[in-house]
């Protein structure tokens, strides 16, 4: 029998809090992610380790188990993959897609998310510049480096970003800022972490120290 789609969102859930450096996710942690009451997170973390697809402790929380990561890691790629087609194939903006995705994810069929990496050409990033996890369990690496370790002077360009709320993504529109932009920095401001930046070739901006933490440059 499937996974609910509760089910799944729990578990795609714990999978990106173990991805952040968290060996175990705690109730807490859990609840703030999928933004849920803790008493709701303990019935479901139940269910979860019933169905054999995590393990969990009081004191340490949740992990994922084998049965569980498998599941996880499908949910994700099938998410990014329907990201990649939304944007790439039906035009919507980066800043619309992972809601959508969101529902798609949890479309049961087992070839689905092979069909779509061929059809798309068997992309390595979403729209976002969050690797595609691949049906051979390996993941694509993505750069660390930030716009906030640029040096004054340099060049660099998008590759992703950290922030996926709606309103950073239609903040980087209007900026004409996407995947590939080219950006300058040309100064850096002591007094708030600001920078002044050339995006493309001319058009000039200011930006804030949240700005230039949540942009992922290669």
């Amino acid at each position: 029998m499937p996974n609910t789609l509760s089910e799944e969102n729990y578990l795609k859930a714990i999978y990106h809090i173990g991805r952040q450096g968290n060996d175990k996710a705690s109730a807490t942690a859990i609840a703030e992610a999928l933004k849920n009451n803790p008493a709701s997170v303990v019935v479901m973390i139940k269910k979860l380790v019933e169905k054999k697809l995590i393990q969990y402790d009081k004191t340490k929380g949740a992990k994922l188990t084998e049965k569980g990561s498998k599941v996880a890691y499908l949910v994700v790629r099938k998410h990014r993959l329907w990201e990649v087609f939304l944007h790439e194939s039906l035009g919507y903006q980066w800043d619309e897609v992972h809601d959508i995705a969101e529902q798609l994810e949890h479309v049961h069929r087992d070839d689905i998310a092979d069909r779509l990496d061929k059809f798309l050409g068997f992309p390595e990033y979403d729209p976002h510049g969050d690797p595609i996890p691949k049906s051979d369990g390996k993941m694509p690496v993505i750069p660390k480096k930030t716009l906030a370790e640029v040096e004054s002077g340099k060049s660099c360009k998008v590759f992703g970003v950290k922030d996926t709320s709606s309103s950073f993504l239609q903040y980087l529109h209007q900026l004409n800022i996407g995947i590939g932009t080219k950006l300058k920095v040309v100064e850096k401001i002591d007094f708030d972490g600001s920078v002044n930046l050339v995006i493309g070739e001319d058009k000039k901006a200011t930006v804030s120290k949240k700005f230039i933490d949540n942009i992922l440059v290669s």
